[in-house]
C-alpha cells in the first residue's frame, strides 16, 4: 500500500512538472515521420496479467515488417526524433502513464513480451510477476548500453535469451527479495545519476551507478558470479559466468 501510494504521488507530481516536455516530445514525434505518438506493446503485468505498456515512439510505423523483434545497434528503423529519445530515456516518460493506471510502478522489473515470458524458470516467474513492473531497476540502469552489446553479437536474440536474460532475472529476483521504499528511492537516484552521465558511460560502458550501488540492495559488488535462482530449467546457464558489461535495450520497437 505504501509503495503504491508513492507511485501514485510521484507520478502525479511527474506529470504536473514534466508535461511541456511530453508535450514537446509528442509535437517532435508526430512531426518527425508518419505515424501515432505513441508506440504500444502487450506485455506481462503483475501476476502474468497482460497490459499494454507506453512509450513515445522511436521506430518508423513499419519497424514490424522491416527486421527482427530486437533493436540492434544503429537500426535503421529508428527514427532521427528517436535516436535522441532512446538515448536520454526521454521515450519512457509516457509510462508515468502507466503507473497512475496501477498496471506499473516506478520501480521494478522491467516488463518483458509474452514469448520471453515464456521462457522464464518457474521459480523465477512467480517471484518476478509477484510485484508490478517498474519504469526502471537495477538491470536496466547496467543493461542501458545493451543494443551495442547485441549490435556485437553473432545471434543477437541467442546473445538476450542466453546471456543477457539470464542475468537480468538475477538482478530482478534480488530486487524483489530486498524490496523497499527506501531502496526504490536509491535506485531512482541512481537512474537519474545514469541519465546524467549518459555521454561519459557511453565511451566506457557498465561503468556507472547501478554497480557503484549494489551493496545497498544485499548484492555482492559483483554480480558475474551470482547464482540464478531456478537456473536448473532448460534454456538457462547455471550460473551467470560472464555478465555483459554493457546496458539496456527494449525488446521491440520501442
Amino acid at each position: 500500500m505504501l509503495k503504491r501510494g508513492f507511485d501514485i504521488v510521484m507520478a502525479t507530481a511527474g506529470l504536473l512538472v514534466l508535461w511541456p516536455v511530453l508535450l514537446a516530445v509528442a509535437v517532435w514525434v508526430k512531426l518527425d515521420s508518419p505515424g501515432p505518438v505513441f508506440f504500444r506493446q502487450q506485455r506481462v503485468g503483475r501476476h502474468g496479467v497482460l497490459f499494454r505498456i507506453h512509450k513515445f515512439r522511436t521506430m518508423a510505423i513499419d519497424a514490424p515488417s522491416r527486421g527482427p523483434q530486437i533493436t540492434v545497434g544503429a537500426d535503421p528503423r529508428i527514427t532521427r526524433a528517436g535516436h535522441f529519445l532512446r538515448r536520454t530515456k526521454l521515450d519512457e516518460l509516457a509510462q508515468l502513464f502507466d503507473v497512475l493506471a496501477g498496471t506499473m510502478s516506478l520501480v521494478g522489473p522491467r516488463p518483458e513480451v509474452p514469448r520471453y515470458v515464456a521462457l522464464y524458470p518457474a521459480a523465477l516467474r512467480d517471484k518476478i510477476l509477484s510485484v508490478r513492473p517498474g519504469v526502471t531497476d537495477l538491470a536496466s540502469i547496467e543493461y542501458r548500453h545493451e543494443s551495442a552489446l547485441l549490435a556485437r553479437a553473432v545471434d543477437p536474440e541467442r546473445t538476450y535469451v542466453e546471456e543477457v536474460m539470464p542475468a537480468k532475472l538475477a538482478l530482478a529476483a534480488r530486487y524483489v527479495d530486498e524490496m523497499s521504499l527506501r531502496n526504490d528511492l536509491r535506485l531512482i537516484g541512481s537512474t537519474l545519476s545514469s541519465l546524467r552521465a549518459a555521454d561519459e558511460r557511453t565511451a566506457r560502458p557498465g561503468t556507472g551507478a547501478a554497480m557503484n550501488n549494489t551493496h545497498w540492495m544485499g548484492m555482492r559488488e559483483d554480480p558475474a558470479t551470482t547464482p540464478i535462482p531456478g537456473a536448473e530449467y532448460d534454456g538457462f546457464a547455471n550460473y551467470v559466468t560472464e555478465l555483459p558489461r554493457i546496458g539496456s535495450t527494449e525488446v521491440w520497437p520501442g
